[in-house]
């Protein structure tokens, strides 16, 4: 197979030989892996895959077909379109996943949506009910929303009943997240846009005092996001004075249980939506697999709606 793999910092796309499936894993031939930002900091060096994970070739998300079964996986056959959440390898034609790690790929995504969807969905519910418990109703902010999991955030909010507004800086982006059902304002000044009963912040550090400000009272926040900056002074006065809560998580460590738990919520709650086109996965840019440095590249410079996605050949 090939496979991006990183080496001293620099992306090459290299021969490697196809995983094989374990005795509950599943040989998945990947048609499309969506690019994070774990994988920016891992090609710097500062996000190291988790243990289990290939090492040296990124990628947290993909989708494609199942090629093979291992001794005792049962929940696919071969040929199902799936997609999944993995601690990395995803970057590649072949990957191994463990079959409660995957999720049926809905016949309503084309394969560059399907390999960008599963860790922003995944992401985006988990933070936004297992977490928050957004309610019917309730005001919710996303900050940086023009972004992957923020366009998730924002369709899942309006689709819960909850009234959405959406940060974007650039104002270029602000009529397509608006679009995705959400009032959008510039970030600056945010806070005067309140109270809200949930926060989702994906920007990190620069928006904490004001999220706090911004909070109704039993107000939530949530970071899930720190690509601003990770450190933060906060009064806890303010905090204790709204009865607040913060709370945070990332994704890509998690134990296969608690990954499974909450790949089986989407599946539920989420993949019916999809189904229906009451939501979407923006595609903002594909690249063909050999093209990986540039994906990279586009990534980073941001001023982007949605995902940026990896292609493999038919």
């Amino acid at each position: 197979m090939r496979a991006v793999v990183v080496r001293d910092r620099n992306l090459v796309v290299e021969e490697r030989a196809d995983p094989e499936p374990g005795s509950h894993e599943v040989a998945i031939r990947v048609r499309a892996a969506g690019l994070n930002g774990a994988d920016m900091l891992q090609r710097q060096g500062r996000y190291p895959a988790p243990p289990g994970s290939p090492p040296d070739i990124p990628g947290l998300e993909l989708a494609g077909t199942v090629a093979r079964l291992g001794p005792a996986a049962t929940r696919f056959a071969e040929g199902d379109r799936v997609m999944a959440v993995v601690g990395g390898g995803g970057q590649a034609e072949m990957a191994v996943v463990h079959e409660r790690g995957l999720m049926r790929a809905p016949e309503a995504l084309g394969w560059p949506e399907a390999g960008g969807a599963a860790e922003v969905l995944t992401t985006a519910h988990d933070a936004l009910f297992t977490q928050a418990g957004l309610q019917p109703g309730e005001r919710l902010l996303v900050h940086g929303a023009a972004g992957g999991v923020g366009t998730a955030a924002v369709q899942l909010g309006r689709a819960a009943g909850a009234r959405v507004v959406a940060t974007v800086r650039n104002a270029e982006l602000r009529d397509g997240v608006a679009a995705l059902g959400a009032t959008v304002i510039a970030p600056e000044g945010f806070e005067q846009h309140g109270p809200f009963d949930v926060v989702l912040e994906l920007v990190g550090a620069p928006n904490m005092v004001a999220n706090v400000a911004a909070l109704e009272s039993r107000g939530r926040i949530v970071v899930i996001g720190v690509g601003g900056g990770a450190k933060a002074e906060l009064n806890l006065l303010a905090l204790m004075g709204k009865r607040g809560r913060i709370s945070a998580s990332t994704l890509r460590a998690r134990s296969l249980e608690d990954k499974a738990d909450a790949m089986r919520r989407v599946e539920r709650h989420v993949l019916p939506l999809i189904e229906t086109g009451s939501i979407t996965v923006p595609v903002a840019a594909t690249y063909p697999l050999e093209a990986a440095a540039e994906a990279y590249d586009r990534f980073t410079a941001g001023g982007k709606l949605g995902k940026v996605v990896l292609t493999m050949d038919a």
